[in-house]
């Protein structure tokens, strides 16, 4: 059996690579190599750049996980060849050549925009709004959540994003049906369209913090695809 594929992060607005911390905890006790990609939240191409540079320090074939805004940079960075695999974790995922707002349009607004502040050209999540997107946490670790935050700049999701990996790697992909941050039936529409293989778990936007043991069962089933693949 030839060696366990590396796992790379892309996490989204409002977040920071901390916030895959349980489920990393998880796949590292399983032998996994991971890395979570520290993203700027300027341009879509410097994130997806960031994320190449995480490639280039995997020492195995990549399934590549992106959560939010997250899932708009692994389908730019996702066609490299050292990608295997994609999983989204209640993630946008573009059309080639589409802006990660057009797909929004489509679906009523969230709760969760009305809560932001704007402060030096970027968005902030306020503290009202950590309930719309971590609400299924305790109390202690929503605070966290909103003190870890990356603000991205207000154009962030108006941005062109060029690649869609999803049409040519195997993907998977985690709904949380009581997301108050990205629509439901949005994330059904965007998992139909790439032919996602699909788990649905009653959460918020985050069940890599509040479901993590369910997320690193994803996970490992993506991983160990690509393992059996490659043997």
């Amino acid at each position: 059996m030839p060696d366990k594929p590396s796992i790379v992060f892309a996490h989204g607005l409002w977040a920071d690579g901390s916030c895959f911390s349980k489920v990393i905890d998880l796949l590292v006790a399983d032998g996994y190599e991971v890395i979570a990609t520290q993203n700027h939240l300027n341009t879509v191409a410097d994130d997806a750049a960031a994320v190449r540079t995480s490639l280039g320090r995997a020492g195995s074939p990549v399934v590549l996980v992106g959560h939010s805004y997250g899932g708009t940079v692994i389908t730019a960075a996702g066609t490299d060849a050292r990608v295997a695999a994609l999983v989204y974790i209640c993630a946008l995922a573009p059309e080639d050549g589409d802006t990660t707002q057009l797909d929004q349009t489509k679906f009523p607004q969230t709760p969760v925009f009305q809560h932001i502040d704007v402060a030096d050209g970027r968005l902030f999540l306020r503290p009202s709004g950590i309930p719309d997107f971590a609400g299924d946490l305790p109390d202690a670790e929503q605070k966290l959540v909103w003190a870890t935050q990356m603000g991205p700049l207000a154009d962030l999701f108006t941005q062109p994003v060029i690649g869609a990996a999803w049409k040519s790697k195997p993907t998977y992909y985690i709904v949380g049906t009581e997301d108050r941050t990205v629509q439901p039936e949005l994330q059904r529409f965007l998992a139909e369209r790439m032919g996602a293989k699909v788990t649905e778990l009653a959460s918020s936007h985050v069940p890599m913090l509040s479901q993590p043991q369910r997320v690193y069962q994803v996970i490992r089933d993506a991983a160990d695809a690509v393992q059996r693949g490659a043997g």
